[in-house]
């Protein structure tokens, strides 16, 4: 029978160093794994990582719960019996302060909207709540929010107790323990009562702010994503240097930039309006010019700047105004692109050409029986792919 690990981190959550003896230890995939009789690492479990730190110095990687043992996982071996580890304080806070401020949401959105939490995720960045409500509006996230931090504010007790499975129907818990046998249950002071197995502060002062960075729908729930503590102070510090950067650039108060960037956004879609209609202007000249200079059927050539899309516009205004067979190749620096077009009244299927044309250049592509599109990243055989292409329309036209 497995002996359980002594967790030392319900004890004292803030004591990080411990000394322990090894219990067990045995390898896996290339990994050392230790079983200690006690330790201060908490296993990842409901929704919150595990702790990082080291054992004798040398760094743990992971730890999990099994059966009441606890592993560590490491990818050193340790030759010694006894060992001293270290918890990684400022990791360990962190997830403290997004934990508890989890609850803290968690009980507002309940007392506010009647909201049940369905899932909570703490990640790197960021931690995320699933909850059973199917839209929020703006007003509804300032209330949350406003709520939320009033309790940090008040720096409200955060107590945690076991209670026992007969005597649990007692605490007023924010939704039924999934676990049987001795409960642990996390109270915010006259607010929230919550079985959990996790690290939380003394006080709800030590979360900090409580952020709602977004809220989106995910099946026929809700989903936010927020941050606590230091997470929201390096949130806070990032955005507001974007914005001071955006306010220098518009030479702008703080204040006026969603104003200066409205009027700067509608004067670039006016602009490229304009530009898009002088650009169809020079593409029909372009297109007369080489109708004009045209010997024959065949009007080929390659270009090295311009756009896949004029380079199309192009070659349909040749097609459109004649009967000609376009072939282009646009040489770009990082790709290749070629149109292969003809006018309809010749009745030629350039999709024929696909086969023929794409092994030359290592490209894909496909159309219409008028116009065809290959894309490539090989850009060295595009002259002699429209070549090859030429050759296959004189068969058409001799």
């Amino acid at each position: 029978m497995a002996r359980e690990t002594k967790k030392l981190f319900y004890e004292d959550v803030y004591k990080i160093e411990f000394e322990a003896n090894v219990v067990k230890k045995y390898q896996q995939d290339q990994k050392f794994v230790f079983i200690l009789d006690q330790t201060c690492f908490y296993p990842e479990s409901g929704g919150q990582p595990s702790d990082k730190g080291t054992l004798n110095g040398v760094e743990v990687d992971h730890v999990e719960e099994r059966n009441g043992e606890i592993l560590h996982v490491l990818r050193k071996d340790i030759a010694e019996n006894k060992v001293s580890g270290k918890i990684d304080w400022e990791r360990r806070f962190d997830h403290m302060q997004q934990h508890a401020g989890q609850h803290i949401l968690s009980q507002c959105l309940f007392e506010l909207f009647q909201a049940k939490t369905l899932s909570f995720h703490l990640g790197e960045r960021f931690s995320t709540i699933e909850f059973d409500l199917r839209e929020m509006t703006d007003e509804e996230n300032k209330r949350i929010e406003e709520r939320a931090n009033s309790i940090v504010f008040q720096d409200r007790e955060i107590k945690s107790y076991f209670v026992s499975e007969m005597e649990i129907d007692k605490v007023p818990l924010r939704k039924p323990p999934q676990k049987k046998g001795l409960i642990r249950v996390i109270e915010v002071s006259d607010f929230d009562y919550t079985a959990c197995g996790g690290t939380h502060p003394s006080q709800t002062g030590e979360i900090g702010l409580i952020k709602i960075l977004k809220w989106e729908r995910m099946r026929n729930n809700m989903r936010c994503e927020f941050v606590c503590g230091r997470r929201a102070l390096l949130d806070y510090s990032l955005k507001n240097s974007i914005l001071r950067q955006i306010a220098v650039s518009l030479t702008v108060g703080e204040k006026d930039v969603p104003v200066s960037l409205e009027k700067l956004f509608l004067e670039l879609k006016d602009q490229k309006r304009r530009n898009k209609k002088m650009r169809d202007k020079l593409l029909q000249f372009e297109a007369q010019k080489m109708v004009q200079a045209a010997e024959g059927l065949f009007i080929k050539e390659v270009f090295s700047e311009g756009t896949n899309d004029e380079t199309k516009r192009l070659a349909i205004n040749i097609i459109n105004g004649g009967e000609f067979i376009v072939l282009f190749g646009l040489k770009l620096k990082n790709y290749g692109f070629l149109i292969l077009a003809c006018s309809e009244s010749l009745g030629i299927d350039m999709r024929d050409l696909v086969p023929i044309v794409s092994p030359l250049v290592e490209g894909k592509g496909g159309g219409s029986p008028s116009l065809v599109e290959i894309f490539t990243k090989n850009t060295e055989n595009i002259e002699k792919a429209l070549e090859q292409a030429k050759n296959w329309g004189l068969t058409f036209t001799t």
